[in-house]
């Protein structure tokens, strides 16, 4: 994808904090027929072994019919969103002045690309399973549901529904389009603008570019 240089994010820290806080990925892979493309959580970082690889971990419903399309050690591409709105001309100061502004979105993305192996081992797909909601239950319940909570038949049966999904990352970059290439007056509008609105997605926009332009 084509990044102006303003809005390219490299630092694999900040990429791997927005993954974290924003999971729900589209994974997208093509076939001899065509590109399809998958929607599914993936929140678990793992650095392993001596060559500091990054791998991603999640899982698919055996009958998804993206797993008789895509083959083991296939190239990948994980998007990731986080929070976008419009944004108005009105926002800008400057347009009082000059007139020169039109209309635009703000955005940040991650672009994730890698090779997928997909896993059918019982205990592989129940550490990632247990890995996965303890790490949410931890940031949003006094009294986190554990894996361990359900009847084990119960869980035996939900494991053997899914496949496991491993990702090989082998590179990652961001584009957050968060109104850098604006001056400092005209970026003061775009934060008033959004918090006057009462638009959640305005809102978490505006949260968004707190914490990541502060």
């Amino acid at each position: 994808m084509l990044i102006p240089a303003k809005f390219k994010v490299t630092d694999q820290t900040v990429l791997a904090q927005f993954i974290q806080d924003y999971p729900l990925a589209t994974l997208a892979a093509s076939s001899a027929d065509y590109v399809n493309a998958v929607h599914l959580p993936v929140p678990v970082l793992l650095s392993e072994n001596e060559s500091g690889e990054i791998r991603l971990l999640s899982h698919i419903a055996h009958n998804n019919d993206f797993l008789t399309q895509v083959e083991n050690n296939q190239d990948i591409l994980l998007i990731f969103n986080g929070p976008h709105a419009y944004i108005s001309p009105n926002f800008y100061p400057s347009k009082t002045k000059t007139h020169k502004a039109v209309p635009t979105w703000n955005y940040s993305v991650v672009h994730v690309r890698g090779k997928i192996a997909f896993h059918r081992d019982h205990d592989w797909i129940y550490n990632v399973i247990e890995a996965m909601s303890a790490f949410y239950e931890q940031q949003s319940q006094t009294t986190p549901w554990s894996i361990t909570d359900a009847p084990m038949d119960y869980i035996e049966k939900m494991i053997k529904a899914v496949m496991g999904i491993e990702i090989t990352v082998e590179s990652m970059v961001g584009n957050f389009k968060l109104s850098q290439n604006k001056n400092a007056e005209d970026y003061s509008g775009v934060l008033d603008g959004l918090l006057k609105s009462d638009k959640m997605s305005d809102q978490a926009l505006l949260d968004h570019m707190k914490t990541f332009n502060k």
